[in-house]
């Protein structure tokens, strides 16, 4: 049957050209009408047996052209928060000066490709949402590049299992009749299993004696006994035993190096 449309409306790419405005296959229509050569074309006779049929004068195709694996579903995109952006985007950097090849422009990213992972983690990337999903044409005037250089870009990132995306169509009834209208796709960042990437080893924890440790004050008693050892001065060490608290063994030596000045005096 002509109107049927299973044979219409799915995956277009594999379903011969369409006639905008009436839905119906030409090759349904040859089937019908008699076999026809040129399908691009159709004879003045046939257009005055269905006077609503528009000229085919001109090679026409899918009225809602889409790509066969688009899904009409909602998109959960998962948060990101800045942070984690800015972590991924150094260790971008770093993979690209790893696979860095002399006398080759940039490594395995490419300039293009740091380019458009940039305008993603900054200037598209929703970090409360997770929503990323802007057009070829945006990414292509935020990177300062054209339009088929995001196509690489986009595809050697994928490759490299740092970026993944759906593709979007939206579903919707124009005139009483079904169809599908594509949307830009849901890009996806992904955090890890990078191939080829090799993560630096981490640093080990700083030793407890290494710099970057508050440095232990001595107690009363020890800062006496170098300034004993160091100038030998009983009165500057008396004056040291003093400032600790009352009741202690160092007030009690405070208290009988005054005592010996005394007796020597």
């Amino acid at each position: 049957m002509c109107g049927n449309p299973d044979l219409v409306y799915l995956r277009q790419k594999s379903k011969p050209p369409l006639a905008v405005g009436d839905g119906c296959p030409v090759a349904c229509l040859s089937g019908c009408l008699g076999q026809a050569k040129d399908t691009t074309a159709m004879p003045a006779c046939f257009q005055r047996t269905l006077p609503g049929l528009p000229s085919l004068s001109e090679k026409t195709y899918a009225e809602f052209p889409v790509w066969g694996e688009s899904t009409c579903k909602r998109v959960q995109f998962t948060p990101m928060p800045r942070k984690e952006a800015v972590k991924l985007w150094h260790r971008a950097r770093d993979f690209d000066r790893q696979t860095h090849t002399p006398g080759k422009h940039g490594g395995a990213l490419g300039p293009s490709g740091l380019q458009v992972l940039h305008v993603f983690l900054f200037d598209f990337l929703n970090y409360k949402t997770g929503r990323l999903d802007p057009s070829y044409k945006a990414i292509a005037r935020k990177a300062n590049i054209c339009e088929h250089t995001v196509s690489d870009a986009l595809k050697r990132l994928a490759a490299l299992g740092i970026i993944t995306w759906i593709r979007r169509c939206a579903e919707e009834w124009v005139n009483g009749r079904y169809v599908r209208r594509q949307l830009t796709n849901a890009y996806c960042i992904l955090p890890t299993g990078w191939v080829g990437y090799q993560a630096p080893p981490e640093m080990p924890p700083p030793h407890p004696t290494s710099w970057g440790k508050a440095a232990v004050m001595p107690s009363v008693h020890e800062e006496a006994v170098i300034e004993q050892r160091a100038s030998g001065d009983t009165r500057e060490v008396i004056r040291i035993l003093e400032l600790a608290p009352r009741g202690g063994i160092e007030a009690a030596l405070a208290r009988l190096g005054r005592a010996v000045l005394a007796a020597g005096n």
